[in-house]
């Protein structure tokens, strides 16, 4: 794979490469039960970059903010998902956390992300909210 300043040069085309179905399960109807995490559907290459550093290009969708700066988002493969009803799929999204501070938000225009990848199911109140996940060290350079 190719290196960007250090950084697997990562694109939604890999990430999304495989067909992940999100397992049944109802935290509501079974709270003490560990929910199924899927993760047998990742192929073995992928788990491989659970912890490396990476740099992966996408459309910020804003989660959170801190006056002004965004400090968590979704990097979306595709600007149309969430916003016109395209539901995407969940190997289709980066959960992007800030590691300092926060980047102004930038919207319809394709930005790289450097951070550590996270690869694995991640829950939030018994639900499975993505199966990536990064914390960021910077954001790259907005084009146009």
């Amino acid at each position: 794979m190719e290196l960007e300043d250090g950084y697997l040069k990562l694109g939604f085309d890999r990430l999304s490469a495989f067909a992940f179905k999100v397992p049944p399960f109802d935290p509501a109807a079974n709270p003490d039960v560990k929910p199924p995490t899927g993760e047998e559907q990742i192929p073995g290459w992928l788990k491989d970059l659970n912890g490396k550093k990476a740099m992966v290009t996408g459309f910020m969708l804003p989660i959170k903010m801190d006056g002004n700066l965004v400090t968590e988002f979704l990097l979306l493969s595709d600007p149309m998902m969430c916003c016109y009803g395209a539901v995407p799929e969940m190997n289709q999204w980066i959960v992007v956390k800030m590691k300092k501070g926060g980047v102004r938000p930038v919207q319809d225009i394709p930005i790289s992300f450097y951070g550590d990848l996270k690869v694995g199911a991640m829950f939030e109140n018994g639900y499975m909210t993505g199966i990536y996940s990064m914390d960021c060290d910077k954001m790259g350079a907005v084009q146009g």
